[in-house]
């Protein structure tokens, strides 16, 4: 069937198909573009699943596009009851699922944590990846306020399994709202209300989401093996919002670029830049943010 996306332009409807993968079964959605002379391009995030990848795949109906939900998001659940993903588990699924599209070297659009899943993949599995375009990787190690801000991500995570999802998720979203470097005084402040972020106050007693619970420490803390991507056959980009500078994920990619020894490549918008409206007005704009995205991978 054909859907319509953005300026008309007809996109073909996903097909979802699921892999089992040791300890998941990843559900994954192909949008094939038939006979395309360019590579499969894989659009990634974490713990965002392929929704939040809707509007931006249909920019890009000339080339098949595939999108998935990570182990423990969405339709992706672990089967081995284990609480906490890593990186490495993320970036094998990853291996797994290239290999299952037999499709050659793949193009990647991975944001956030999927760009640190990406960096991973890349990393021990470079013959897989022809470009890797990482969107904000969160990778506090490589920020000059590490320090700080691992702490910050402890306090969250501890928030999260003592008062639940709502006060959590308003200390997350201060954190990575927060202006400048994080001083070592942040701690101090009087935490947020969630009330003020239309979040519920009550705790509803679960403690299973990704982010809070896992994320939040595996994902942002995870040391990246910058030897191997500096000698990987892939050419890896890093992108960073032009909005989002002076923010903590604006540094952690500044970082990372610098470690690779490359210069940044700045997208329209913020952390999340190429959102549309899947999650409700989010101030994406990603149709600009296609044309970048595009211009990167063509070039």
């Amino acid at each position: 069937g054909q859907l319509t996306r953005g300026r008309g332009e007809p996109m073909t409807e996903p097909k979802t198909s699921t892999l089992t993968v040791p300890g998941a079964v990843l559900h994954y959605d192909v949008r094939s573009a038939g006979s395309s002379r360019h590579p499969v391009l894989l659009m990634i995030g974490s713990p965002m699943g392929a929704d939040g990848f809707a509007i931006l795949a249909g920019h890009f109906t000339d080339r098949t596009v595939v999108t998935y939900d990570p182990r423990s998001s969405g339709r992706s659940k672990r089967t081995d009851g284990a609480l906490e993903t890593t990186p490495d588990e993320h970036a094998d699924d990853l291996h797994r699922l290239i290999a299952g599209l037999d499709a050659g070297p793949v193009d990647i659009f991975a944001s956030s944590g999927g760009a640190v899943n990406a960096l991973a993949l890349v990393a021990r599995h470079p013959e897989q990846v022809r470009t890797l375009v990482a969107h904000e990787p969160p990778a506090i190690r490589e920020a000059p306020d590490s320090g700080p801000a691992f702490a910050v991500n402890e306090d969250i995570r501890q928030t999260y399994l003592r008062s639940g999802f709502g006060p959590a998720m308003a200390k997350f979203i201060a954190l990575v709202s927060h202006e400048g470097l994080i001083g070592p005084d942040y701690l101090d402040r009087p935490a947020p209300d969630p009330a003020a972020f239309g979040l519920p106050s009550e705790d509803d007693g679960s403690r299973d989401d990704p982010l809070l619970r896992h994320n939040i420490i595996t994902c942002t803390h995870y040391e990246h093996d910058f030897d191997a991507l500096r000698a990987a056959s892939t050419r890896v980009v890093i992108g960073v919002g032009e909005d989002s500078a002076q923010l903590i994920t604006g540094r952690t990619s500044v970082g990372v670029a610098s470690r690779l020894d490359a210069t940044p490549v700045t997208f329209p918008g913020g952390h999340g830049g190429f959102l549309g409206d899947e999650y409700g007005p989010m101030g994406g704009k990603p149709d600009a943010f296609a044309v970048v995205l595009r211009d990167v991978l063509d070039n």
